[in-house]
This record gives structure tokens, sequence and C-alpha cells, in this order.
């Protein structure tokens, strides 16, 4: 995967709430469909950031489960809003103490790159945190929760024993363009370990609590902002940004989802 050219950076100021913030990653990614001629119609690759509202993203394999009810239920007792999103993976938790980095780009072959960019995308917000201090490390810990190869934990600088996952993925491709979804949790571990514990035993799925929590758990002071700046810093290094208020909306050609 190579880095190149411009990028738009949105930073979006308030959540919409978790389905809304949801339906914009999918209708921004929808916007590559959008074609006059042989040009691209208001697809410039796009970077959004924003903090959510807290939520449960379960995968497809989740909501076929027995408990699953009874875990979007646990959810929403803890004051999380329980989503299923056509990504892979099992359920991963994230609120206002995190931060999500939406990267979309307009590619007419987008399946060819795409399991270089989980790792590719990794190494870049490993290297973010560990611009404000946390010693991170790109790959999967044992028992965490949504496990994959291409997660981003941090190693406690007081006690090297302890690893919390702080950084889930997740990639979506269309026919024409690709959506690459970064949570990283910075502040208040604690209540991500809480909802993941409820969801985690009422789906029946086996993982280690203390694999979940924040980077701010990790004996560095750090907030979302430091983190926000810091990810613009890495990608800084390889993209040329440009700040813009608002994307520009869906043109009226492209029709609702077909991928």
């Amino acid at each position: 995967m190579t880095y190149t050219g411009r990028l738009q950076v949105y930073r979006q100021p308030t959540s919409g709430g978790a389905q809304a913030d949801l339906e914009l990653a999918v209708a921004l990614l929808q916007r590559t469909r959008a074609r006059t001629g042989s040009e691209s119609a208001g697809t410039s690759p796009l970077l959004r950031l924003y903090r959510p509202e807290p939520t449960v993203a379960f995968g497809q394999r989740d909501q076929r489960l027995e408990g699953f009810d009874d875990a979007a239920e646990a959810c929403r007792r803890s004051g999380f809003t329980p989503l299923v999103r056509r990504a892979g993976g099992r359920a991963a938790a994230y609120h206002r103490g995190s931060l999500v980095v939406d990267h979309i780009e307009p590619d007419a072959d987008p399946i060819r790159e795409s399991q270089a960019r989980f790792t590719a995308f990794g190494e870049l917000l490993r290297d973010a945190l560990q611009e404000v201090g946390i010693a991170a490390r790109l790959g999967a810990i044992p028992g965490e929760y949504c496990p994959g190869a291409h997660s981003v934990h941090g190693i406690s600088l007081t006690d090297p024993d302890r690893r919390i996952k702080l950084i889930g993925t997740a990639q979506r491709v269309i026919g024409s363009g690709w959506l690459f979804s970064s949570s990283i949790i910075v502040e208040d571990g604690a209540s991500i370990r809480r909802v993941l514990s409820e969801a985690y035993a009422a789906l029946g799925l086996a993982w280690d609590p203390l694999t979940a929590g924040s980077a701010s758990e990790l004996g560095v002071e750090v907030t979302v902002d430091q983190v926000e700046e810091a990810v613009l810093d890495v990608y800084r290094r390889h993209w040329t940004l440009e700040e813009i208020g608002e994307p520009s909306p869906i043109a009226p050609s492209v029709t609702a989802p077909r991928g």
C-alpha cells in the first residue's frame, strides 16, 4: 500500500448518535459511486474523525447467537446503543472517551490491497499512539475482545505484563472504493470493560476482560484531543491534508447502497 496525494479532513464537531454516525460512514463510502464522465464527482479521499456516543458494535455472527437479544439489552442498561455492523468480527465498544477514524477512498480496484490496509493503517495508528508516549504494538493479545491479527494494543509502563487492546479496525469494500474504520479507546476504560463483560457473557463467548480498557490506564496521561492531534501529525507525514467544514453531499445519481 502506498501513501500519496491530497486528503480532505473532516473533524466532525459532534456525534449525530450511534446509528446516524454509522450511516454517515456508509453514505460517505457510497459517494465513491458518483461519476461524471471519467472523473469522480465529489469523491476526494477523505479522513473523518469524531468522538462517538456510547456504542457496542456487534458482528453479524453475534446477531445469530441465541443470547444476542439479552446482550443488546445489557448494552442498553449500561447506556450503550447496540448496533450490528456489516463488517466481520465480534462485539466491540467505544464511547465519548474514544476517537473514531474513518478513511474513505475511491478505488477502481478496491480488493487488491484490502489485506495490506490492515497492516498499513495498524502501523500508522500505532505510530500515533507512540507519539503521545504510549508503548503501542501491532498484533493480537491472548483473550482479547473482537480478536484480530491487526489489533493495536498498549503495554503498561508500570506493569509490563498488562496489555490492553486500544484499537480495533474494520473495513468495508464496494465496487468503487473502500472504507477503513478504526476506534481508539483513550479514556474511561472501566465502562468499556463493564459493558463488554455483560455482552460477552450473554453471548456465551469466552474472553479475558483484562484485555479491555483505555490508553489512560497504562501509566500515561493522555486525552482524546491529544490522540487526535497525533493521528493528524502522522497522517501529515504521508498525505497533504486539507481541512474542510463538512463533506459535499451525495450526488443525486448515487443510488441506495448495493454493496
